[in-house]
Protein backbone atom coordinates (compact mmCIF):
# COMPACT_ATOMS: atom_id res chain seq x y z
CA UNK A 1 0.00 0.00 0.00
CA UNK A 2 2.66 2.08 1.10
CA UNK A 3 4.85 2.08 -2.25
CA UNK A 4 1.30 2.52 -4.14
CA UNK A 5 1.17 5.65 -2.73
CA UNK A 6 4.63 6.40 -3.05
CA UNK A 7 4.19 6.37 -6.90
CA UNK A 8 1.52 7.71 -7.14
CA UNK A 9 2.88 10.69 -5.01
CA UNK A 10 5.91 10.52 -7.83
CA UNK A 11 3.63 10.86 -10.60
CA UNK A 12 1.82 13.82 -9.37
CA UNK A 13 5.30 15.60 -8.91
CA UNK A 14 6.42 14.78 -12.59
CA UNK A 15 2.80 16.08 -14.16
CA UNK A 16 3.25 19.26 -11.99
CA UNK A 17 6.79 19.90 -13.10
CA UNK A 18 7.09 22.48 -15.65
CA UNK A 19 8.65 22.46 -18.83
CA UNK A 20 11.90 24.41 -19.29
CA UNK A 21 11.35 27.48 -21.61
CA UNK A 22 13.29 27.73 -25.08
CA UNK A 23 15.72 30.74 -24.95
CA UNK A 24 14.51 33.96 -26.95
CA UNK A 25 15.93 34.34 -30.97
CA UNK A 26 18.62 37.16 -30.78
CA UNK A 27 18.34 40.73 -32.27
CA UNK A 28 18.38 40.39 -35.74
CA UNK A 29 21.19 42.87 -36.76
CA UNK A 30 20.76 45.39 -38.94
CA UNK A 31 22.58 48.91 -40.04
CA UNK A 32 20.24 52.13 -39.55
CA UNK A 33 20.42 55.61 -40.36
CA UNK A 34 19.25 58.79 -38.61
CA UNK A 35 16.67 61.17 -40.18
CA UNK A 36 17.62 64.71 -40.15
CA UNK A 37 17.28 67.36 -42.59
CA UNK A 38 19.42 68.37 -45.52
CA UNK A 39 19.57 70.81 -47.93
CA UNK A 40 18.89 69.44 -51.77
CA UNK A 41 18.58 71.85 -54.80
CA UNK A 42 15.30 70.83 -56.06
CA UNK A 43 15.99 69.43 -59.61
CA UNK A 44 14.78 67.73 -62.73
CA UNK A 45 16.63 66.08 -64.74
CA UNK A 46 15.56 65.34 -69.05
CA UNK A 47 16.37 64.49 -71.82
CA UNK A 48 17.88 67.53 -74.20
CA UNK A 49 19.32 67.98 -77.55
CA UNK A 50 22.10 70.83 -78.71
CA UNK A 51 21.37 72.83 -81.42
CA UNK A 52 23.43 75.86 -83.29
CA UNK A 53 22.36 79.45 -82.24
CA UNK A 54 23.10 79.87 -85.84
CA UNK A 55 24.06 78.02 -88.71
CA UNK A 56 23.86 80.15 -92.13
CA UNK A 57 24.79 78.56 -95.82
CA UNK A 58 27.26 80.09 -97.98
CA UNK A 59 25.78 80.71 -101.46
CA UNK A 60 26.78 82.19 -104.66
CA UNK A 61 25.70 85.53 -105.39
CA UNK A 62 27.12 86.04 -108.86
CA UNK A 63 27.76 82.95 -111.55
CA UNK A 64 31.31 82.45 -112.76
CA UNK A 65 34.22 79.60 -112.84
CA UNK A 66 34.80 78.58 -108.95
CA UNK A 67 39.09 79.68 -108.84
CA UNK A 68 39.64 79.47 -105.15
CA UNK A 69 38.64 78.06 -102.17
CA UNK A 70 40.35 80.06 -99.46
CA UNK A 71 39.81 78.05 -95.87
CA UNK A 72 40.47 74.53 -95.18
CA UNK A 73 37.52 72.52 -94.51
CA UNK A 74 36.15 72.00 -91.47
CA UNK A 75 37.80 74.84 -89.09
CA UNK A 76 36.82 77.95 -87.53
CA UNK A 77 36.63 80.85 -89.21
CA UNK A 78 35.63 84.57 -88.05
CA UNK A 79 33.37 86.77 -89.80
CA UNK A 80 34.20 88.20 -92.83
CA UNK A 81 37.14 86.07 -93.89
CA UNK A 82 37.74 84.99 -97.26
CA UNK A 83 35.86 81.33 -98.32
CA UNK A 84 35.99 81.74 -102.16
CA UNK A 85 37.00 83.62 -105.27
CA UNK A 86 34.94 84.10 -108.36
CA UNK A 87 36.18 84.76 -111.86
CA UNK A 88 36.15 88.27 -111.71
CA UNK A 89 37.23 89.10 -115.28
CA UNK A 90 33.61 89.30 -117.09
CA UNK A 91 32.01 91.57 -113.97
CA UNK A 92 36.11 93.53 -113.96
CA UNK A 93 34.81 94.17 -117.41
CA UNK A 94 31.37 95.54 -116.37
CA UNK A 95 32.63 97.98 -114.01
CA UNK A 96 34.43 99.88 -116.55
CA UNK A 97 32.15 100.35 -118.84
CA UNK A 98 29.26 101.45 -116.22
CA UNK A 99 32.72 103.42 -115.08
CA UNK A 100 32.78 104.65 -119.29
CA UNK A 101 29.14 104.85 -119.39
CA UNK A 102 29.57 107.81 -116.55
CA UNK A 103 31.86 109.89 -117.83
CA UNK A 104 29.83 110.15 -120.82
CA UNK A 105 27.03 110.79 -118.96
CA UNK A 106 29.08 113.37 -116.91
CA UNK A 107 30.15 115.13 -120.42
CA UNK A 108 26.65 115.48 -121.85
CA UNK A 109 25.58 117.11 -118.58
CA UNK A 110 28.17 119.80 -118.94
CA UNK A 111 27.14 120.57 -122.39
CA UNK A 112 23.09 120.62 -121.57
CA UNK A 113 24.60 123.19 -118.54
CA UNK A 114 26.58 125.22 -121.02
CA UNK A 115 23.74 125.12 -123.23
CA UNK A 116 21.15 126.17 -120.70
CA UNK A 117 23.33 128.99 -119.77
CA UNK A 118 23.72 130.65 -123.39
CA UNK A 119 19.74 130.29 -123.55
CA UNK A 120 18.73 132.01 -120.81
CA UNK A 121 21.29 134.98 -122.05
CA UNK A 122 20.12 135.19 -125.28
CA UNK A 123 16.67 135.30 -123.94
CA UNK A 124 17.35 138.39 -121.50
CA UNK A 125 19.29 139.81 -124.24
CA UNK A 126 16.45 139.68 -126.77
CA UNK A 127 18.23 137.46 -129.21
CA UNK A 128 16.54 134.15 -128.08
CA UNK A 129 13.24 132.57 -127.84
CA UNK A 130 10.98 131.06 -124.92
CA UNK A 131 10.84 127.67 -126.95
CA UNK A 132 15.08 127.86 -127.44
CA UNK A 133 14.92 128.71 -123.40
CA UNK A 134 12.38 125.42 -122.82
CA UNK A 135 14.49 122.98 -125.17
CA UNK A 136 17.67 123.76 -123.38
CA UNK A 137 16.01 122.88 -119.57
CA UNK A 138 14.55 119.44 -121.08
CA UNK A 139 18.08 118.39 -122.06
CA UNK A 140 19.52 119.35 -119.04
CA UNK A 141 17.18 117.10 -117.07
CA UNK A 142 17.06 114.35 -119.53
CA UNK A 143 20.86 114.55 -119.37
CA UNK A 144 21.17 114.72 -115.40
CA UNK A 145 18.72 111.34 -115.22
CA UNK A 146 20.92 109.68 -117.87
CA UNK A 147 23.67 110.22 -115.39
CA UNK A 148 21.99 108.93 -112.46
CA UNK A 149 21.37 105.95 -114.11
CA UNK A 150 24.39 105.46 -115.73
CA UNK A 151 26.02 105.95 -112.04
CA UNK A 152 23.26 103.36 -110.59
CA UNK A 153 24.49 100.68 -113.03
CA UNK A 154 28.35 101.45 -112.15
CA UNK A 155 27.16 100.37 -108.58
CA UNK A 156 25.65 97.48 -109.25
CA UNK A 157 28.80 96.19 -111.66
CA UNK A 158 31.17 97.17 -108.66
CA UNK A 159 28.39 95.27 -106.05
CA UNK A 160 28.74 92.32 -108.81
CA UNK A 161 32.28 92.31 -108.69
CA UNK A 162 32.38 92.56 -104.80
CA UNK A 163 30.24 89.46 -104.89
CA UNK A 164 32.92 87.39 -106.37
CA UNK A 165 34.98 87.33 -103.65
CA UNK A 166 32.68 85.68 -100.91
CA UNK A 167 33.05 85.83 -97.19
CA UNK A 168 32.46 84.35 -94.27
CA UNK A 169 28.51 85.81 -93.20
CA UNK A 170 29.24 84.83 -89.38
CA UNK A 171 31.99 83.07 -87.56
CA UNK A 172 31.78 79.63 -87.02
CA UNK A 173 33.26 76.17 -88.19
CA UNK A 174 32.70 75.75 -91.96
CA UNK A 175 31.55 72.27 -93.26
CA UNK A 176 32.98 70.69 -96.50
CA UNK A 177 33.42 72.22 -99.55
CA UNK A 178 30.12 71.94 -101.98
CA UNK A 179 31.33 72.32 -104.97
CA UNK A 180 35.36 71.85 -106.29
CA UNK A 181 37.86 74.64 -108.19
CA UNK A 182 37.12 74.89 -111.71
CA UNK A 183 33.25 74.41 -111.43
CA UNK A 184 31.25 76.69 -113.28
CA UNK A 185 28.85 78.07 -110.78
CA UNK A 186 25.19 79.66 -110.86
CA UNK A 187 22.87 81.82 -108.62
CA UNK A 188 19.71 79.32 -108.44
CA UNK A 189 18.72 77.46 -105.32
CA UNK A 190 20.29 74.34 -106.87
CA UNK A 191 23.31 75.02 -107.98
CA UNK A 192 24.54 78.42 -105.85
CA UNK A 193 25.48 76.33 -101.90
CA UNK A 194 29.09 76.35 -101.64
CA UNK A 195 29.30 75.72 -98.03
CA UNK A 196 27.81 76.02 -94.27
CA UNK A 197 29.07 77.92 -91.70
CA UNK A 198 27.74 76.43 -87.85
CA UNK A 199 28.54 78.66 -85.28
CA UNK A 200 29.18 76.62 -81.96
CA UNK A 201 29.79 79.06 -79.79
CA UNK A 202 27.45 79.36 -77.68
CA UNK A 203 24.84 76.65 -78.37
CA UNK A 204 21.57 76.35 -77.18
CA UNK A 205 20.09 73.00 -75.56
CA UNK A 206 16.34 72.40 -76.05
CA UNK A 207 14.33 70.13 -73.80
CA UNK A 208 10.39 69.18 -72.34
CA UNK A 209 9.23 70.38 -69.18
CA UNK A 210 7.15 68.03 -67.42
CA UNK A 211 4.31 70.03 -66.33
CA UNK A 212 4.11 69.58 -62.69
CA UNK A 213 8.16 69.85 -62.72
CA UNK A 214 8.19 73.59 -64.08
CA UNK A 215 4.42 74.31 -61.81
CA UNK A 216 6.87 73.03 -58.85
CA UNK A 217 9.84 75.22 -60.08
CA UNK A 218 6.97 78.17 -60.85
CA UNK A 219 5.95 77.99 -57.11
CA UNK A 220 8.78 78.22 -55.37
CA UNK A 221 9.73 81.52 -57.02
CA UNK A 222 11.88 80.07 -59.41
CA UNK A 223 12.86 82.42 -62.92
CA UNK A 224 16.42 82.62 -63.44
CA UNK A 225 16.96 78.82 -63.64
CA UNK A 226 20.85 77.17 -63.64
CA UNK A 227 20.70 73.95 -65.87
CA UNK A 228 23.42 71.52 -65.84
CA UNK A 229 24.58 69.35 -68.50
CA UNK A 230 25.26 65.80 -68.03
CA UNK A 231 28.03 64.02 -69.81
CA UNK A 232 28.25 60.72 -69.48
CA UNK A 233 26.75 60.65 -66.10
CA UNK A 234 28.89 63.44 -65.01
CA UNK A 235 28.17 67.47 -64.33
CA UNK A 236 29.52 68.89 -67.69
CA UNK A 237 28.98 72.74 -68.74
CA UNK A 238 25.90 74.91 -66.46
CA UNK A 239 24.18 76.97 -68.63
CA UNK A 240 20.94 79.40 -67.87
CA UNK A 241 17.14 78.88 -68.77
CA UNK A 242 16.51 81.53 -71.56
CA UNK A 243 13.15 80.41 -73.00
CA UNK A 244 9.89 78.39 -71.89
CA UNK A 245 7.08 77.77 -73.99
CA UNK A 246 3.83 80.10 -72.62
CA UNK A 247 1.57 76.67 -73.49
CA UNK A 248 1.29 72.57 -72.50
CA UNK A 249 1.50 70.09 -75.43
CA UNK A 250 -1.60 68.30 -75.29
CA UNK A 251 -0.38 65.44 -76.16
CA UNK A 252 2.63 64.74 -74.78
CA UNK A 253 1.99 66.87 -71.47
CA UNK A 254 4.98 69.11 -71.64
CA UNK A 255 6.70 72.35 -72.05
CA UNK A 256 9.39 73.26 -74.43
CA UNK A 257 12.24 74.78 -72.74
CA UNK A 258 15.74 75.93 -73.85
CA UNK A 259 19.16 76.81 -72.31
CA UNK A 260 22.03 78.49 -73.46
CA UNK A 261 25.57 77.67 -72.83
CA UNK A 262 28.92 79.17 -73.52
CA UNK A 263 30.74 76.27 -75.37
CA UNK A 264 34.29 78.03 -76.32
CA UNK A 265 35.86 74.20 -75.43
CA UNK A 266 33.63 72.62 -77.97
CA UNK A 267 32.32 69.94 -75.31
CA UNK A 268 28.71 70.38 -77.20
CA UNK A 269 28.08 69.47 -80.67
CA UNK A 270 24.73 70.36 -82.80
CA UNK A 271 22.80 67.13 -82.91
CA UNK A 272 24.23 65.92 -79.97
CA UNK A 273 21.39 64.01 -77.09
CA UNK A 274 22.55 64.70 -73.93
CA UNK A 275 20.58 64.73 -70.04
CA UNK A 276 20.39 68.34 -68.63
CA UNK A 277 19.28 68.96 -64.66
CA UNK A 278 17.25 71.75 -64.09
CA UNK A 279 18.17 73.14 -60.87
CA UNK A 280 15.70 75.20 -58.62
CA UNK A 281 16.08 76.77 -55.67
CA UNK A 282 17.69 74.69 -52.25
CA UNK A 283 15.41 73.23 -49.72
CA UNK A 284 15.37 71.30 -46.51
CA UNK A 285 14.46 67.46 -46.95
CA UNK A 286 14.59 64.58 -45.36
CA UNK A 287 16.44 61.48 -47.83
CA UNK A 288 17.19 58.13 -47.56
CA UNK A 289 18.62 55.44 -49.83
CA UNK A 290 16.28 53.66 -52.26
CA UNK A 291 17.48 50.59 -50.54
CA UNK A 292 15.97 51.84 -47.57
CA UNK A 293 12.37 52.13 -49.25
CA UNK A 294 9.90 48.75 -50.09
CA UNK A 295 6.98 48.57 -51.28
CA UNK A 296 3.52 45.84 -50.94
CA UNK A 297 0.35 46.78 -51.40
CA UNK A 298 -0.47 49.51 -48.90
CA UNK A 299 2.24 51.42 -50.49
CA UNK A 300 5.66 52.52 -49.58
CA UNK A 301 7.18 52.08 -46.08
CA UNK A 302 10.51 52.09 -44.20
CA UNK A 303 11.49 50.21 -40.80
CA UNK A 304 12.41 52.31 -37.81
CA UNK A 305 13.88 51.70 -34.79
CA UNK A 306 10.85 52.03 -32.30
CA UNK A 307 10.60 51.79 -28.33
CA UNK A 308 12.75 48.97 -26.81
CA UNK A 309 14.83 48.90 -29.95
CA UNK A 310 12.13 46.87 -31.76
CA UNK A 311 11.51 46.89 -36.01
CA UNK A 312 8.65 49.21 -36.41
CA UNK A 313 6.84 50.01 -39.63
CA UNK A 314 6.33 53.33 -41.29
CA UNK A 315 4.49 54.35 -44.10
CA UNK A 316 5.99 57.10 -46.40
CA UNK A 317 5.11 59.51 -49.34
CA UNK A 318 7.92 59.49 -51.63
CA UNK A 319 8.78 62.63 -53.17
CA UNK A 320 11.55 62.82 -56.07
CA UNK A 321 14.84 61.23 -56.58
CA UNK A 322 18.21 62.99 -55.67
CA UNK A 323 20.93 61.00 -56.94
CA UNK A 324 20.61 57.33 -55.32
CA UNK A 325 18.35 58.61 -52.41
CA UNK A 326 14.14 58.80 -52.24
CA UNK A 327 13.58 62.60 -50.73
CA UNK A 328 10.58 61.11 -48.00
CA UNK A 329 7.42 64.29 -48.30
CA UNK A 330 5.72 62.86 -45.23
CA UNK A 331 6.42 59.49 -42.90
CA UNK A 332 9.34 60.06 -40.94
CA UNK A 333 10.54 63.01 -38.64
CA UNK A 334 13.99 64.47 -37.91
CA UNK A 335 15.49 61.67 -35.55
CA UNK A 336 14.07 58.71 -36.49
CA UNK A 337 16.19 55.77 -37.05
CA UNK A 338 15.74 53.94 -40.08
CA UNK A 339 17.08 50.83 -40.98
CA UNK A 340 18.86 50.53 -44.45
CA UNK A 341 20.51 47.16 -44.33
CA UNK A 342 19.37 43.80 -43.10
CA UNK A 343 15.99 43.77 -44.27
CA UNK A 344 15.31 40.53 -45.99
CA UNK A 345 14.10 38.98 -42.83
CA UNK A 346 12.71 41.68 -40.53
CA UNK A 347 9.43 41.96 -39.41
CA UNK A 348 7.48 44.36 -37.11
CA UNK A 349 8.17 44.12 -33.50
CA UNK A 350 11.58 41.87 -34.00
CA UNK A 351 14.25 43.27 -31.38
CA UNK A 352 16.95 44.53 -33.80
CA UNK A 353 20.56 45.57 -33.07
CA UNK A 354 21.32 48.49 -34.90
CA UNK A 355 25.13 49.56 -36.18
CA UNK A 356 24.99 53.22 -37.04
Amino acid sequence: MQRRRAMCLFLLLAACKEEPQAAPPPPSRVTAIEARYSEVPLAFDYGGRVNAVRQTEVRARVGGIMLERAYVEGQHVEQGDVLFRIDPATYQAAVDLAAAQVQEAEAAVQRARRDHQRAVALLRADAGTLRSRDDAISALAQSEAVLTASRARLARAELDLGYTTVTAPISGVTSLQAVPEGSLIGTSEGDSLLTRITQLDPVYVTFAFNAPDLAALVAEGSRDLAVQVLLEGREGPQGRLTFTEGTIDPVTGTVRGRATFDNAERRLTPGQFVRVRVLGPVQQVIRVPQGAVQQDVQGPFVFVIGPGDKAERRAVTLGRLAGEDWIIDAGLRPGDRVVTEGLVTLVEGVAVDATP
